[in-house]
């Protein structure tokens, strides 16, 4: 951990910082700060160290590192953050830790993904040093019904989370990703566990996946002609994950305190992005397998879309999937 404060601090000095200043901050002695150092320079960090000045972050390697997470959040966010190299999935992590009872707001921050998945069982790309995967754990109240919000809320936050880090508009496809121009970037897959003797859901884990620095080149065959991320999507600067993990984790926070009666917000912000409305549309009905072509012609107050069909029906969609036809 004092590795992880250690870049902290260093990360939130552009200055060099004294020694004795970072041991009297974290409360260590100056051979552990000494020994962060070290452990720091060994996992690729560049520090100049100057006597009687003290050090002085260089360059680090783009690992989510928890200290670079650490330098854009508040002391008492941090302890329920952990960042990791390499996992399965962030969302499995965090059904293993039900069983301990986590706090609300436990987030897991990967590097990269060997499984990530989306919607249907679908893989998830999670390629190392390039994307941010970050699953939370959250508590809001109310029943089952009222989860299916929960979803829409969250791509505002990821919305608002990339439009204060980087200043990038993104638009959401109906219900659940976050697109720039007709290319996705985000994906969003929210599991819920009910307690089934009175209805209520007990745990929420939203699963947020983002391509952020990879290139046009870098995407799998299938999926070239359809995903982009941030990076690529705009004039190809390299982009601060850390930064956009961080403002997810506080957007999300947001969320919870806003959860349910800041709807009319996220209702506004949802209706504005959404990049279906108004355009054709294929509604995939997953139980009954039919799939119908229509038209979006508006999002409904408790976040479904009112479709028009090209056979004269109409319906108000809240389940299966919507594909925009650019």
């Amino acid at each position: 951990m004092t590795k992880d404060e250690v870049l902290s601090i260093l990360r939130s000095n552009d200055s060099y910082v004294s020694g004795e200043a970072i041991s009297v901050s974290l409360g260590v002695t100056r051979a552990a700060v000494n020994g962060a150092v070290k452990a720091l320079k060994g996992d690729g960090c560049v520090i100049d160290s100057v006597t009687n000045k003290g050090y002085r972050l260089l360059s680090c390697p783009d690992k989510l590192l928890p200290g670079d997470v650490y330098s854009y959040l508040p002391q008492e966010r941090r302890k329920n953050v952990i960042c990791l190299s390499t996992i399965d999935s962030t969302s499995n992590r965090l059904k293993e830790m039900l069983k301990d009872n986590p706090e609300s707001g436990t987030c897991i921050i990967a590097n990269e993904q060997t499984g990530g998945r989306g919607r249907l069982g679908r893989r998830f790309e999670s390629p190392s040093d390039s994307g941010i995967y970050l699953s939370m754990l959250i508590r809001p109240s109310g029943e089952l019904s009222d989860m299916s919000e929960i979803t829409a809320w969250t791509a505002v936050a990821v919305h608002n989370a990339i439009l204060s880090a980087f200043g990038i508009e993104t638009s959401i496809k109906w219900v659940n990703d976050l697109f720039i121009g007709s290319r996705k970037v985000c994906g969003i897959l929210t599991e819920l566990s009910v307690e089934g003797e009175i209805g209520l859901v007990s745990n929420v884990i939203v699963g947020i996946g983002i391509n952020v620095n990879q290139k046009a080149d870098e995407f799998p065959a299938e999926i070239a002609d359809i995903a982009t991320s941030l990076s690529a999507g705009t004039d190809g600067s390299h982009l601060d994950r850390a930064r956009l993990a961080a403002q997810i984790i506080l957007e999300m926070d947001k969320l919870v305190s806003d959860w349910p009666s800041g709807k009319p917000s996220y209702l506004e912000t949802y209706r504005s992005c959404c990049i279906s409305l108004g355009r054709d549309v294929t509604v995939s009905n997953y139980a009954t397998g039919e799939k119908k072509q229509g038209r979006a012609i508006a999002l409904n107050d408790d976040f479904s879309l009112f479709v028009k069909f090209d056979d004269g029906s109409s319906s108000n969609v809240m389940s299966g999937e919507v594909s925009v036809r650019f």
